[in-house]
């Protein structure tokens, strides 16, 4: 990989993992466009690790609530009354709904690493994941917020992050539209999308990193894997804060059009063959 790709690659990353669009529907149809192999495992290693570039910047973005939720943790376990505060609530709330994509990734990994990268499979999340998040906007009361959250509602949000191993439904636009399903304030269902994703996104692009190192380096480079996680880190961090200003005042639907757009431009190219679905 030249490293323009690799900025190129960082810049995408940085700008879509934490926006309900899909980071990997975008890097994946990124790779296809420059030419580079999708369905090559080293660059499918290369797509999960530039994600911890964005997981990083979000764990110094939200450096004070994770501080919080350790310390409440650690508490917790060591006294009954502390486990009536935010902090242990919270940390229970994390690890419970980090459980099931943990899970689900590990049986199905050669699945979403194989048939799921198809830029079908891609375009067709992007328009039929628009519908729901239509669907959770028009339902929503969002009448609770992050006080309200129980460990109920941190399982169902884990299992929708699940869906979103498929590229093109968003693991943010899957998490926080079923946050929503569940009348969560559009802030609490956004900062609880962004807990859940720091442990399976972490995990996801070590566990690559590790088990396809050769692969990266024969196929993709670590130079430009380096490259890539920076760019995404510095992009990322940025699009954390405009992003929680944009969800406190405006519905995640407005990122509908742009989906259904992506999504029906993917399927015009494929349907015409220019360009291979692979």
């Amino acid at each position: 990989m030249e490293i323009w790709q690799a900025v190129v690659l960082g810049v995408v990353e940085g700008v879509t993992e934490f926006l309900p669009v899909s980071s990997t529907g975008h890097l994946t149809i990124t790779e296809k466009l420059m030419g580079i192999p999708i369905d090559d495992k080293g660059v499918t290693a290369f797509t999960a690790v530039i994600q911890v570039g964005a997981i990083i910047a979000a764990i110094i973005y939200f450096r004070n609530d994770i501080g919080r939720f350790i310390a409440g943790f650690v508490k917790g376990l060591r006294s009954a009354e502390a486990r009536k505060e935010t902090g242990w609530k919270m940390a229970i709330n994390v690890i419970v709904g980090s459980l099931p994509i943990a899970v689900i990734g590990l049986l199905f990994k050669d699945l979403i690493e194989g048939e799921l990268r198809s830029l079908w499979f891609v375009a067709g999340a992007l328009v039929v994941w628009s519908l729901v998040m239509v669907i959770s906007e028009h339902l929503a009361t969002q009448d609770r917020g992050e006080a309200d959250l129980t460990w109920k509602d941190a399982l169902i949000i884990g299992l929708a992050q699940c869906i979103a191993l498929i590229p093109g439904v968003s693991r943010s636009g899957a998490t926080i539209s079923v946050g929503l399903l569940r009348h969560l304030d559009r802030v609490t269902a956004t900062r609880l999308s962004f807990f859940l994703g720091i442990p399976a996104l972490a995990a996801a692009g070590i566990l690559e990193g590790v088990q396809r190192a050769g692969e990266v380096s024969e196929t993709v480079g670590w130079g430009p894997a380096a490259v890539g996680t920076v760019v995404s880190f510095v992009v990322a961090y940025a699009s954390i804060a405009w992003l929680l200003k944009f969800v406190a005042s405006n519905s995640i639907a407005t990122f509908v059009y742009y989906r259904a757009a992506v999504g029906g431009i993917i399927v015009a190219l494929l349907w015409g063959g220019v360009i291979s679905a692979t």
